[in-house]
């Protein structure tokens, strides 16, 4: 047996210390020396170390429980980085081309000046379109302000026959280079109509017909299709007939007195002022449609009284010269009466002769 020590001691702790106190001894004071020296360590280090008292809490696992936040925020990271990278070349590719710096255009260099090439080529054609044995030496010295010294004076003229330019409009320009270009003029020259091609080139703001002008044929004449058959609207035809002289007279005399009379809200239309004198409606279709109809009048114009003379070849007191001329007019009811709302030229084909 086992006595008891009566210290509180369990037994098994006083039957080792019966069987040897050395060694619980010995171990006792390793003990209180390793106890020593992590207390004397901890105190060096800075931060006090609580008092151990048993075995340390184990710490609760928590699981995938924290994860599914870091998800959603790298989510919503990843969908911010893709907003504004999308954005970003959204950006790119609708921004407008950024403006030219001032003055861009003109350190572009120089344009070819066409304005000043189509009067150029049109005081050209006035002197190389007309020629005569008996002003030959005038043609020439006219001609060379045009030329490139040492050109033929006559610039392919032969000094036979003659030619008489009637009248003259330029009627294209193409532009080959910045100093290069062909205007295109349109001629009536000794009855006959005919276009000529005139070489120009431009430089240092000089200007000169660089080569031999181009015959080329006028415009060929063609047939404009008829328009199509409408049943047309008498009733109203009849009664346009007869309101619109008035209207025509005013048109003539430029009245806008008289002239608003026949107007519709808002309209306004400045009339011949005396140039020519209302002489007759000739027709009028009207298409059957609403309050609104587009119309077709044609109207025969009389020369303004004063207009004929001796010099004009007209016996004085003879009938007025006339012209028939065609109108598309928009024209709107209002009331029991028609007002003109719009005139203008009709693209209508001509009828044959009466």
């Amino acid at each position: 047996m086992v006595p008891d020590t009566g210290k509180g001691v369990p037994p098994l702790l006083a039957a080792q210390a019966q069987e040897g106190d050395g060694g619980v001894m010995a171990r006792r004071a390793t003990l209180d020396r390793d106890e020593q020296s992590a207390v004397h360590d901890e105190t060096l280090a800075g931060v006090p170390i609580p008092a151990r008292k048993g075995r340390q809490a184990a710490v609760p696992w928590r699981g995938a429980g924290g994860r599914w936040a870091i998800w959603v925020l790298r989510a919503v990271a990843w969908a911010a980085l893709l907003l504004i990278a999308f954005r970003g070349v959204a950006a790119i590719m609708t921004k407008p081309a950024a403006a030219p710096p001032a003055g861009a255009a003109a350190a572009a260099g120089p344009t070819f000046p066409v304005s000043l090439a189509k009067s150029y080529a049109q005081e050209f054609g006035a002197v190389y379109l007309n020629f005569n044995p008996a002003t030959a030496g005038q043609r020439a010295a006219e001609l060379s302000a045009f030329l490139p010294t040492g050109t033929d004076p006559q610039l392919g003229w032969n000094g036979a026959g003659t030619e008489r330019l009637q009248s003259e409009q330029v009627a294209a320009i193409s532009v080959q280079n910045d100093h290069s270009a062909i205007v295109t003029l349109l001629a009536q020259v000794s009855d006959s109509l005919i276009e000529l091609a005139v070489p120009i080139y431009s430089a240092d703001g000089g200007m000169v017909v660089s080569g031999e002008p181009a015959l080329l044929p006028a415009p060929a004449r063609i047939a404009p299709p008829q328009p199509a058959s409408q049943q047309a609207d008498s009733v109203t035809a009849a009664a346009l007939t007869a309101e619109l002289p008035g209207f025509f007279q005013a048109y003539a005399s430029g009245d806008q007195v008289t002239l608003s009379r026949y107007l519709a809200k808002g309209t306004q239309v400045t009339g011949l002022n005396g140039a020519f004198a209302f002489g007759s409606i000739q027709n009028v279709t009207v298409p059957f449609g609403g309050s609104a109809r587009n119309i077709t009048v044609t109207v025969l114009w009389h020369q303004a009284t004063g207009a004929a003379s001796p010099a004009s070849g007209q016996a004085v007191g003879a009938a007025p010269g006339g012209l028939e001329m065609t109108y598309q007019m928009t024209v709107v009811r209002q009331g029991t009466s028609w007002y003109v709302q719009a005139i203008g030229a009709s693209t209508q084909a001509q009828s044959g002769p009466p």
